[in-house]
């Protein structure tokens, strides 16, 4: 049998690493040997190798032997097997780790199990590859998951994770920055994934009391907390929640959304001036200022609004909640252009696990974060399980109401689209469960046939059913 051998292009960043770890795990995992990996302009020594040249066009000259055009859109990749020689292309260093992690989700799966029998090859290496084109790139610029801090486990299996969806944003909101967070940002750097750092301003605070004479107001409070606990970890921007999840549009006479709008305008004004090129995130609740859009419009353009809570599922947390599902895209549809058609607009979605809120207690200090013990994590696998049963059963019948809304949104702002999932406390980060991979195979290609995307993404070896 033919040696595999990985030829890779310059490894200047942790990023094209893991395309390189990536590919060696699948290729051993089909071969039951691992690949040899040099770099491209290394002297192979081996008879008749079989060549894996994976790189962008600019680090590995030799990718460039497989295609005759160029990859134009960031994150994208192309993948060609010809004469029984593998080429990954990436337009970027994320790109090439996309490529290598589709060449077993979209060629070797395709050829693992052949159409015309019951059986599967135990190594798929043995006979010549079948030649193949294919190439991609992600229909949503960010996607993403939104979950509490203190319920990672596991920060490294976490973004590993993440990174075998293709997903390339994390909004971690907590109380307090984590003692860790520098180290947690580097590695989901290394998974080329941004980290936006959240937390509460005056969120379940009464806007009437808060401010009220501006007894219990200051900009700077926002500013200072900043730079005491997120300014030295770094960071790709910064997620606030304020005064917005209510079931109401008014207290004792304050319109919320009018209240809301002032509220983050002043204090966003002050931190724009000293850090103009931070990424600053609303995330505002529909619920009580669904009827005063009006006001959320005066919302500075220059910060994104993240939505929640906009009406039936995928926005509800439960999969099944259908009700008012029209309803919900026709609101989707108008608070994605608010502000405008290059209105900076997100999204957070639901349907997956969520906290206990009958269990929740505020933390108190700064911790360490995503370092439980394999015994904490065994034992949150098992307590969630039925929960995940439950959620899978109402995605295997209601995924298309959830793509329907992706491809509305997509078809609505390209560009600059932003959508997270609120995944948390789930466990994510030891089981990719089948209802979050499908889910980021949604965001990632909104043209594809919705069948066979569900029979593909059940396919994956790493993806977990309840």
């Amino acid at each position: 049998m033919r040696k595999n051998v990985i030829v890779y292009g310059k490894v200047e960043n942790s990023v094209q690493k893991k395309a390189v770890e990536i590919l060696s795990r699948i290729l051993h995992d089909y071969s039951f040997e691992y690949p040899v990996c040099c770099k491209y302009d290394e002297t192979l020594t081996f008879d008749n190798p079989r060549l894996f040249y994976i790189g962008t066009a600019e680090n590995n000259p030799y990718t460039a032997r497989g295609f005759d055009f160029e990859l134009t859109d960031p994150e994208g990749y192309a993948i060609k097997v010809q004469n029984d020689c593998v080429y990954i292309q990436g337009y970027d260093d994320i790109g090439v780790v996309y490529g290598c992690i589709d060449f077993y989700n979209k060629y070797i799966l395709k050829y693992e199990f052949p159409d015309d029998a019951q059986v599967f090859r135990v190594n798929l290496f043995e006979n010549e590859l079948a030649d193949f084109e294919y190439t991609s790139c992600p229909s949503v610029k960010n996607r993403g998951i939104w979950t509490w801090g203190h319920v990672i486990y596991d920060y490294r299996g976490f973004f590993d994770n993440m990174l075998m969806l293709k997903m390339n944003t994390v909004i971690i909101w907590n109380d307090f920055a984590p003692i860790n967070a520098k180290e947690m940002l580097d590695y989901a750097h290394s998974c080329g994934i941004k980290v936006i750092w959240g937390y509460p301003w005056l969120w379940d605070t009464d806007c009437s009391v808060a401010l009220k004479d501006g007894l219990r107001y200051n900009p700077r409070d926002f500013l200072e907390k900043y730079e005491k606990e997120y300014g030295d970890a770094g960071g790709d921007g910064i997620y606030v929640q304020s005064f917005t999840e209510l079931n109401v549009d008014s207290v004792n006479g304050i319109v919320i959304a009018d209240a809301v709008a002032d509220f983050v305008n002043e204090t966003s004004e002050l931190f724009f001036e000293k850090y103009p090129d931070i990424e600053l995130q609303f995330g505002l609740h529909a619920t009580s200022v669904k009827d005063r859009l009006e006001c959320i419009e005066k919302v500075n353009p220059k910060i994104r609004i993240v939505w929640e809570d906009c009406g039936a599922f995928p926005f509800s947390y439960l999969p099944s909640d259908l009700e008012e599902f029209e309803n919900t895209k026709e609101f989707a549809e108008k608070i994605a252009v608010l502000r405008g058609e290059n209105d900076r607009f997100g999204v957070v979605t639901k349907g997956f696990t969520k906290l206990d809120w009958t269990k929740f207690e505020h933390p108190e200090g700064a911790a360490l974060i995503g370092a439980a013990s394999d015994y904490v994590k065994e034992n949150r696998i098992i307590r969630k399980s039925r929960i995940w049963k439950y959620l899978q059963a109402h995605w295997l019948v209601n995924a298309d109401k959830a793509y329907e809304m992706i491809q509305q949104m997509c078809k609505k702002k390209q560009g600059d689209l932003y959508i997270t999932a609120l995944v948390e406390d789930g466990m994510f980060e030891e089981n990719l469960m089948y209802p979050v991979a499908l889910y980021s195979e949604m965001l990632w290609d909104t043209d594809a046939d919705l069948k066979r995307m569900i029979s593909e993404v059940a396919m994956r070896d790493y993806v977990t059913f309840a």
